[in-house]
């Protein structure tokens, strides 16, 4: 074995299949140094698009970056919204295309319920009465599931530049909220 590779290469240990799923959700709760942020930013981004977890767990990351605290933070808050706002484009892209795919189109009519009017109707309302403010809000939310109100407004939306942006600005909303609560609980106790 070579010395000077095992330090490089621990952070990816946590990254390993174990009893066969990858453990990206812990490899983000251990993530240190440059390579953690890489870490949180690909586990954004996943969120966004396929990942159902909180996207709270990148402020559990010990990053020991050798800056204040607070630096630390603001760069995880920071890269983990880039990382989200990006997935939610890409899941806009994936979004568009499912809704105008015909095999997608078929299967749904086949079912017999029209899921996607429905969908659409219950989010086109919700859009037009709050519009990017409305996913902004509902990204805040803590604990609730980044992807599911990513692919809601989807299904209408076709500004990629607003909604990265209102997904960025719900992003960074939902983690001060958490820092906010944490500062909190540990004043109080």
């Amino acid at each position: 074995m070579i010395p000077e590779l095992a330090d490089p290469l621990s952070p990816l240990f946590p990254l390993l299949v174990e009893n066969g799923s990858w453990e990206l959700k812990r490899a983000v709760k251990h993530a240190v140094g440059p390579f953690g942020l890489i870490l949180i930013f690909i586990y954004s981004f996943l969120i966004a698009v396929v990942l159902p977890f909180p996207s709270e767990v990148v402020l559990a990351a010990p990053l020991n970056l050798g800056v204040p605290e607070w630096i630390t933070m603001a760069l995880i808050v920071v890269v983990s919204s880039i990382g989200k706002a990006l997935g939610s484009v890409f899941a806009l892209t994936i979004g568009d295309k499912t809704i105008h795919s015909g095999p997608v189109i078929r299967a749904v009519e086949r079912t017999g319920i029209d899921i996607v009017r429905i969908s659409q109707r219950k989010t086109v309302q919700i859009a037009q009465q709050y519009g990017y403010l409305g996913l902004a809000a509902a990204l805040c939310v803590p604990g609730f599931p980044d992807t599911l109100s990513i692919y809601a407004f989807t299904v209408i939306e076709q500004n990629y530049l607003k909604f990265a942006a209102a997904t960025f600005i719900g992003s960074v909303g939902r983690l001060v909220i958490w820092l906010a609560g944490i500062e909190i609980v540990f004043l109080v106790f």
